[in-house]
C-alpha cells in the first residue's frame, strides 16, 4: 500500500525486530512510502545489512542497530544509539517477539521472564523513551490473534501478548494527545519457523475466510494506521476472522 498523499514521507521510523519475516515487510513498505527506517535486529545482522541496502535503493535513509531486548540495559541504550545514527524518531513499531512453546506443567521462570521481556516489557521500555524524545508521532505494537482466547501450549507467549495488548490501550490513554498508540494482531499469514506452506494450507480452516493471509495485508494495514491521525488505542485483527470463530458457540 502506497498512499496517494505521501504524508509519510521524510518520517523516521524504528522497526523492532525489523530484519526478518514481517519486520522486514514493514520496513519495506515503509521505505515505499518514503519514510526513513532503522532496522533494529539481535541475530539477523546479516539480513539487517541486506534490508538496509535494499531499503536506500528506494531513496530513503536507512540504518541498522543491534539490541538484545531481553537485557534491560541493552534495551534501554537501544534508543541513544538509534537517536545518533538518525535523529528524532516519528514511529515506533514493536515487531521483535520469541515465539516458545511451553506449558503449566512445565514452565520455567527463566523461559517466562524472557519472553515477557522481549514481548512485553522491552516495548514498554522503548515507547517510554519514544515518548520522551517527540511531541508528536505514533506506536504500533504487534499482537497475535490469539489474544482472545487461550493457547495452553505456549503460555509464557500467550501471557506476553495479552500483557502487550492491555498495554496498547494504557499507552494509548497515557500518551494521549501527542502520541497514538495501536496494535495490528496478526492471524495466519507466514507458517511458524521449521514449516512451509503446506502448514498454511493445513490451518487455513480456522478462520471464516478459509485462506491464509499475505504479508501486504499486514503492511497494508500499518501504513493505514500511521497515516490515520484520528485513530488512537484500537487493536486490528488481520486474521481471517479466526478470532470469532473460536469464539463462536456450537
Amino acid at each position: 500500500m502506497k498512499i496517494s498523499d505521501n504524508s509519510l514521507a521524510g518520517k523516521t521510523a524504528l522497526v523492532t525486530g525489523g530484519a526478518v519475516r514481517i519486520g522486514s515487510a514493514m520496513v519495506n513498505a515503509l521505505a515505499k512510502n518514503g519514510v526513513n527506517v532503522v532496522i533494529h535486529y539481535h541475530a539477523s545482522e546479516d539480513e539487517a545489512e541486506k534490508l538496509v541496502k535494499e531499503i536506500k535503493k528506494l531513496g530513503v535513509n536507512g540504518c541498522k542497530v543491534c539490541a538484545d531486548l531481553s537485557r534491560v540495559h541493552e534495551t534501554e541504550e537501544l534508543f541513544k544509539e538509534v537517536q545518533s545514527k538518525a535523529g528524532k524518531i516519528d514511529f515506533l513499531i514493536n515487531s521483535a517477539a520469541v515465539f516458545d512453546k511451553s506449558s503449566i506443567p512445565d514452565i520455567s521462570i527463566e523461559n517466562l521472564h524472557r519472553t515477557l521481556m522481549i514481548n512485553s516489557f522491552a516495548p514498554l521500555l522503548l515507547s517510554r523513551k519514544f515518548s520522551k524524545q517527540t511531541n508528536k508521532g505514533a506506536i504500533i505494537n504487534l499482537l497475535d490473534s490469539r489474544v482472545t482466547r487461550y493457547d495452553l501450549k505456549r503460555v509464557s507467549y500467550q501471557l506476553s501478548k495479552n500483557l502487550l495488548c492491555h498495554l496498547t490501550k494504557m499507552m494509548a490513554l497515557e500518551f494521549a494527545p501527542d502520541i497514538r498508540v495501536n496494535a495490528v494482531a496478526p492471524g495466519l499469514i507466514l507458517p511458524p519457523c521449521g514449516k512451509d506452506e503446506s502448514y498454511i494450507e493445513k490451518e487455513r480452516h480456522r478462520n471464516l475466510l478459509q485462506q491464509g493471509g499475505k504479508l501486504n495485508n499486514i503492511t497494508d494495514t500499518i501504513i493505514f494506521l500511521l497515516s490515520n491521525e484520528f485513530v488512537t488505542g484500537e487493536t486490528i485483527f488481520v486474521d481471517g476472522g479466526e478470532n470469532l470463530k473460536e469464539r463462536l458457540l456450537d
